[in-house]
């Protein structure tokens, strides 16, 4: 049975898990692989070709359905305007897409997305980006609670500040919160990357199974299982590097941020005896 090697990335909870039944590694063919970049029926758009819809007058139904239909014929650049806080909206893309919204989204923004890049030049409610795969989310001020829950791929990034249970059962990508977040943060973690400038709430980390959080700030309080990591070099020149693309900063450089990773104590937590889940808990 192989196993992966260690690596300076295990430590950022970018490691890959043991491999079952193989020997040796085989490695992706762009060539004999292409069509299994995208969905059977993903559009061809060009994003130097510009529409706009208005949103005011119209459900969040029907502002999803233009999106779709315009991508069908061929627009790669949607310019969404009064939004107006409407929920659901920009859900179910599984495209390449540059898409902004003129304004604030309500719950469940974004949701389900494979490859848009998404601009919002407003807030967002509870639930933005739910189970993203792949693409970029920019949230130009707040977001609600349970901001990237189960995200999966991507980079999701408010620039402002967040509710709770920020980043709930993630299980990859990353969550970049400018500001500060709130309670229970990285709760049930499984994989990913968490970075947050600001402050954290009580619980940070909860009963996270693997991944990495970054915090600029305070933390309120860990949760169970989540302890302080060491922070090296390769941590803080990807932060920088990561942090540059969306034009943000560590407020006092990303060197001393502190880092959170799994204790390790609840995986096999179903084998404890009762008397040892209580010491752990």
């Amino acid at each position: 049975m192989a196993k992966v090697s260690k690596h300076k990335s295990y430590d950022m909870g970018m490691h890959t898990e043991q491999l079952r039944g193989r020997s040796q590694q085989v490695f992706l063919s762009l060539d004999d692989n292409a069509e299994n970049f995208t969905y059977p029926n993903a559009f061809e758009v060009d994003t130097n070709k510009t529409a706009e819809i208005d949103a005011q007058n119209i459900e969040s139904k029907e502002v999803n359905l233009r999106i779709r239909a315009l991508m069908g014929e061929g627009f790669g650049h949607i310019v969404v305007k009064n939004p107006l806080a409407k929920h659901s909206l920009g859900v179910g893309i599984l495209n390449r897409l540059k898409l902004d919204f003129e304004g604030s989204l309500g719950y469940f923004g974004c949701g389900l997305i494979d490859g848009p890049n998404v601009r919002i030049r407003g807030r967002v409610g509870w639930s933005c980006a739910e189970n993203m795969m792949a693409g970029t989310v920019v949230i130009e001020k707040n977001a609600g609670s349970t901001f990237g829950a189960a995200i999966r791929g991507g980079d999701l990034v408010c620039k402002g500040d967040v509710g709770s249970r920020t980043g709930i059962d993630q299980k990859g990508g990353t969550i970049i919160v400018g500001g500060s977040t709130g309670a229970f943060s990285g709760f049930m973690m499984q994989r990913g990357r968490m970075i947050i400038l600001g402050n954290a709430g009580k619980y940070l980390g909860d009963s996270m199974y693997d991944g990495t959080i970054y915090v600029g700030g305070e933390v309120a309080s860990f949760g169970v299982d989540a302890v302080l990591g060491e922070m090296t070099g390769f941590d803080a020149n990807w932060l920088e590097m990561k942090l540059a693309l969306y034009g943000l900063e560590a407020p006092n450089g990303t060197s001393n941020m502190k880092k959170i990773v799994a204790g390790k104590q609840l995986w096999n937590y179903d084998n404890l005896e009762p008397t040892e889940k209580k010491i752990i808990l």
